[in-house]
């Protein structure tokens, strides 16, 4: 007979310590404007501090799967909660940028780990009937800890100064640890499968390239059009072609791709790749507009963001309850069409809007985020049999980070190039009017490519049904 599992005390040791983790995910992100200065620093390469974070996190979430398969859920959480406690204080303690950037680095270790092991082991713990609200629960942490992180960055950078980002994390880390080692069980089994290395490196070059590539587009003259860029992309996309291609030969690969063999798998994932874009390039653009041409200062900006922050997190639950109640498309479809609305509305964004439609339009897109994404994500993950679960959370979760970059990368990229040639295309001399006239100009075109990427996961939305769960058996308390 199977031990009895305490559910609600793994379930609260998990929520604990990736609530702090996942928070970094964002907690720069309106102290970016602050540390350019602080470090002398461009935005170009300030952004690193997002996009980095995510960069690692996505080249290690494919070796999630196989590092499930080795160790216990007690190892590998207490081991890269350690981990991210490391890397905080390092940051915390960093005298310059690349010693910041080093310890978000080492976060990032900590964070990318951490996601597919929880999300693996609430998979095995609950049945799908249930799978909505738990998924749901745990997504107030996921959801609710990223999007509260620009608010809370504000604040505590105008008040107490940006060190404070980190030091005010180390002692709830601390505690997720010690909370752990008392109440934490086992979850799963130690199988111990064959590691891949060619796999590794594969992955580790197309996903790291990928990301890097994009991230660099920014800070290269040419953009997307220089040669090394392209070359460095083509390198990424060659490298995960010949990943894909020896996963399908493999007795044990690293990634099962053939998740995506699952129709509302592969559905199910577009659509969460492309609220990732949004939300992610939505977090650092939003603050920037807000500091630049709006001219509200980072604790301002924080608090603007702050109610829909709180309702993201808050809706997270509630979606729950009604996927487990009505299927998928009747949160994703609304959903969609509401974001559609919102990447509209920031396409045509300029200084003399009412501060009090910024808001409500922010609100509305967290809203239609908390709609999607874990309605998406566990319709997608719940068609998987249960010996896929490890690969379908690893792939899931490595195409977060990457999708955040990306969107990231993107957008401040688009942005940056938008401004540069509004700028060079006046004869005027450069005031600070004009550089707000060509920071509004950018955010427009970033904007009408996110409106486009919303249509295409409004049309994908159209025909996701609800997941046919292969049989579930567990043993719970």
């Amino acid at each position: 007979m199977k031990p009895k599992i305490n559910t609600k005390a793994i379930l609260i040791t998990f929520m604990i310590g990736a609530f702090f983790a996942i928070l970094n995910e964002t907690l720069l992100n309106i102290a970016l404007t602050k540390l350019m200065v602080v470090f002398n620093v461009d935005a170009p390469t300030v952004q690193w501090l997002a996009t980095g974070f995510m960069l690692v996190m996505g080249v290690l979430m494919p070796m999630s799967a196989i590092l499930i398969q080795w160790f216990t859920t007690r190892q590998m959480f207490l081991g890269v909660m350690t981990v991210f406690l490391i890397g905080t204080i390092i940051a915390a303690c960093a005298v310059n940028f690349p010693m910041l950037l080093t310890g978000r680095m080492i976060q990032a270790v900590g964070t990318g780990l951490l996601i597919p092991v929880i999300m693996n082991a609430l998979l095995l713990l609950y049945p799908p009937e249930v799978r909505g609200k738990i998924m749901g629960t745990f997504g107030l942490v996921i959801m609710f800890a990223p999007a509260l992180g620009p608010t809370l960055s504000g604040v505590i950078v105008d008040l107490l100064g940006w060190r404070w980002l980190f030091i005010s994390v180390i002692p709830f880390t601390l505690f997720s640890i010690l909370f752990a080692l008392k109440y934490l069980q086992n979850v799963g089994e130690v199988t111990r499968p064959k590691v891949d290395v060619i796999s590794i490196i594969l992955s580790s070059i197309g996903i790291g390239g990928i990301v890097y590539g994009f991230s660099s587009a920014g800070e290269n003259p040419k953009g997307f059009l220089s040669a090394t860029i392209i070359s460095i992309i083509l390198i990424s996309l060659v490298s995960l072609l010949l990943f894909t291609l020896r996963q399908l030969k493999l007795d044990e690969p690293l990634l099962d791709v053939r998740v995506f063999k699952y129709k509302s798998y592969a559905q199910g994932v577009s659509v969460f790749v492309i609220v990732i874009m949004a939300m992610f390039a939505s977090e650092i653009v939003m603050p920037m507009y807000l500091q630049g041409p709006l001219g509200y200062t980072a604790k301002v900006a924080g608090l603007l963001l702050l109610p829909g922050a709180l309702l993201n997190g808050l809706m997270s639950p509630v979606m729950g309850t009604l996927f487990d109640k009505y299927g998928p498309r009747k949160l994703i479809i609304p959903g969609t069409i509401v974001l559609i609305g919102v990447m509209i509305f920031f396409s045509n964004i300029n200084p003399s809007i009412p501060i009090w439609s910024f808001i409500i339009v922010y609100i509305l897109l967290m809203l239609s985020i908390s709609a999607i994404m874990m309605p998406a994500q566990t319709n997608a993950l719940n068609e998987l049999p249960k010996h896929l679960y490890p690969h379908g959370t690893a792939i899931s979760n490595t195409l977060q980070p990457i999708a955040g970059a990306l969107g990231v990368s993107i957008f401040v990229s688009i942005m940056t190039q938008g401004s540069k040639s509004h700028v060079e295309e006046q004869t005027a001399r450069v005031t600070e009017q004009l550089m707000n006239e060509a920071m509004t100009v950018g955010v427009h075109h970033a904007y009408w490519f996110a409106l486009g990427l919303c249509i295409v996961a409004f049309i994908i939305a159209l025909s996701i049904k609800k997941a046919i769960a292969p049989e579930f058996d567990t043993d719970m308390k």
